[in-house]
This record gives C-alpha cells, sequence and structure tokens, in this order.
C-alpha cells in the first residue's frame, strides 16, 4: 500500500523538475535577463550581438525581454555598437570559419558586406557538410563491420562484406568531397 503514494509522489516530483528544467529552459531563451537589462552597456551589447551573428531584429527581442524588467534599452548606443559589430563580423575570413563550423547564418550583414561574407560562409559550410557526411559514413562502416564480426553464417558475412564494399566506395566519394571543398575554402577570395 505504501508503494502507491510513493510512486505518486515520485511522479510528481520528476514533473515538477521537468517543469522547472523547461522554466529555466525557457528563460534561458530570453535576449536578456532582467539583471542584464538593468546592467547593460547597449554599445557594448549591440557590438556583441553582432558579433555573435545576431541581425538588428535582436533589438526588439531585447527590446521585449527589457520591458518586462521596466528597462528602455538605449537604441541609439545599442544601434551604434551593432554596426560596429557587424563590420567586424561581416568578413570573408570570418564567413569562412563561421560556415566551416557549422553556425548558421541570419543574413546579418548589410549589402556592401554580404556578398563576400556569404560566398565564404558557403565554402566554409560545403566543407562542414561533407565533413559531416564523411563521419556518419564512417560510423556506419563501424557498425557494419561489427555486423561481420558477429555474422553467424556465410550469407550475414557475404552481406556485410557486400555492404562494406558498397561504404568503401562512398567513403572514398565523401573523401574526395571533402578534399574538394577544402581547396576551395584554402583559395583565396
Amino acid at each position: 500500500m505504501m508503494t502507491k503514494p510513493l510512486t505518486l509522489q515520485a511522479g510528481r516530483a520528476a514533473r515538477l523538475a521537468l517543469a522547472g528544467s523547461a522554466l529555466a529552459l525557457l528563460a534561458g531563451c530570453a535576449a536578456m535577463s532582467e539583471k542584464e537589462c538593468r546592467s547593460a552597456n547597449w554599445y557594448e551589447q549591440g557590438q556583441r550581438d553582432a558579433l555573435a551573428g545576431h541581425d538588428r531584429t535582436r533589438l526588439a527581442d531585447i527590446r521585449e525581454a527589457c520591458a518586462e524588467a521596466g528597462v528602455r534599452p538605449n537604441e541609439p548606443l545599442y544601434l551604434q555598437g551593432w554596426s560596429l559589430g557587424v563590420r567586424q563580423f561581416c568578413t570573408p575570413d570570418n564567413g569562412a570559419r563561421w560556415g566551416r563550423e557549422g553556425r548558421s547564418y541570419s543574413n546579418s550583414c548589410p549589402p556592401e558586406l554580404d556578398a563576400a561574407f556569404s560566398d565564404r560562409y558557403r565554402a566554409g559550410r560545403r566543407a562542414y557538410d561533407a565533413e559531416q557526411t564523411l563521419r556518419r559514413l564512417q560510423g556506419e562502416q563501424r557498425d557494419k563491420q561489427r555486423a561481420l564480426d558477429n555474422a553467424k553464417d556465410d550469407t550475414a558475412r557475404r552481406q556485410a562484406r557486400d555492404q562494406l564494399r558498397s561504404l568503401d566506395a562512398r567513403l572514398r566519394d565523401a573523401r574526395d568531397d571533402l578534399d574538394r571543398a577544402e581547396w576551395r575554402l584554402r583559395q583565396p577570395y
């Protein structure tokens, strides 16, 4: 008889923990906390946001988050900082790095800087995607090798060998794709 109340209590505790985690996660999604809103250096905040790849619409999110704290952002200072930060962010070298790390780009660069940034970003992203494909295929290869090692009969071994041969060809192609993408990434812009 004692197990049922304990089970209910454990279930409630788990639900409360889950709800608390969800609230903490949602709070983490806010553009800024109340404390950050109250102590913000708006110029530096704008610069930081630009360097993190956020576009100008980030200010609307900040305005909304800070309104709950009764704080109004200093928009001119924020935009001055953002304008400086975006010029530092929107370089071809940073575009290549950003893409190579697999980060998403939210079209935050102004038109006069976007073409060079985006071109290098796409080159970096191709290399990142090629590397991810190679890693996925290497994982499949390990799984197929395990299947071959654990095969109990000739039919299963033959099937695993055939799959490994097919994977070998796909791996060669994936390595070639990665090499080509890395070569393009090393080319001057």
